[in-house]
């Protein structure tokens, strides 16, 4: 039987968060893309000489990224002939080799404006589906590294005995992750609330993040500046134009705020949780 996470999708986060694979919705996704800039140039029954720019790119894809011999384009026949080539490739090669071919493709035709066109509208599919990559200046570039992806793992692991932190986690990921709907003011809103349960436990009271942080150094030693980072981050959500009040409908909040708060307070919650057991804290 699966585990909740598990019917949920929100294990493993690498999973959720596309680092070392792609999804039918993303693959489907960027194949869109490909077919809207590149392949509907040209109708499927023509020969690929009547459109020599789409013609040269495909002779490009056969020599320097298949390595195949170009005969076997069929440039004299049909594009469709050529078309459903690339098609069975994308849908049949690896994760890691759809990204090398729209790099590929991106750098190689010779329109400019469209390639950059093209970069932007697989950017937007890109953060749609939650990959851990995106198009800068002409790179796919990742913008998630293993450490941030492992941090959540290890928090929502790290807290499996401690509900209520756990369950602030695993919301703020599941708004997160959504990828209809993402909600990324309730997102932010849960992974600062995980840290706020944290050290209410460890406090053995219940109080706001902001008071219960100053109580905690009773407890346990806890660096100046970091201390200050977080009671900072907690203004930025609670105060009057804060996350939980006047920022309700703010357009401007993104999947970067939500990915940096999760990754951020799950980082936090690892370091209060070993810091605790080390100075011996009890019943949390």
């Amino acid at each position: 039987m699966q585990t909740f996470s598990q019917r949920m999708g929100l294990t493993p986060v690498k999973s959720v968060i596309q680092k070392d694979s792609i999804d039918n919705d993303l693959r489907n996704g960027l194949w869109n893309i490909l077919y809207d800039y590149y392949w509907s140039v040209s109708p499927m029954d023509v020969g690929l000489f009547y459109h020599p720019e789409l013609e040269s790119l495909c002779k490009s894809i056969w020599m320097d990224f298949f390595k195949e011999p170009t005969d076997t384009i069929g440039t004299r026949y049909y594009w469709e002939v050529t078309y459903k080539i690339l098609r069975v490739f994308f849908y049949k090669c690896k994760w890691n080799e759809i990204y090398e071919f729209i790099e590929f493709i991106a750098n190689n035709y010779s329109d400019e404006k469209r390639n950059k066109e093209f970069m932007e509208s697989c950017n937007e599919v890109l953060k749609k589906e939650l990959s851990a990559y995106r198009f800068i200046g002409g790179i796919i570039t990742p913008i998630t590294s293993e450490i941030e992806i492992k941090e959540i793992e290890d928090a929502i692991e790290r807290t499996d005995s401690l509900k209520p932190v756990r369950e602030h986690l695993m919301t703020s990921l599941k708004y997160f992750s959504d990828r209809k709907t993402p909600d990324y003011r309730n997102s932010i809103k849960e992974s600062i609330s995980s840290v706020e349960s944290l050290c209410n436990l460890i406090n053995g009271k219940k109080s706001t993040l902001g008071k219960t942080i100053d109580i905690l150094e009773s407890k346990i030693k806890i660096h100046g500046a970091l201390k200050e980072a977080f009671s900072n981050l907690y203004g930025w959500t609670s105060d009057a134009d804060g996350i939980r009040h006047g920022m309700m409908d703010d357009p401007n909040l993104d999947s970067e705020d939500a990915k940096f708060m999760l990754v951020s307070c799950s980082a936090f919650t690892n370091y209060l949780i070993v810091k605790a057991e080390k100075a011996g804290v009890e019943n949390f």
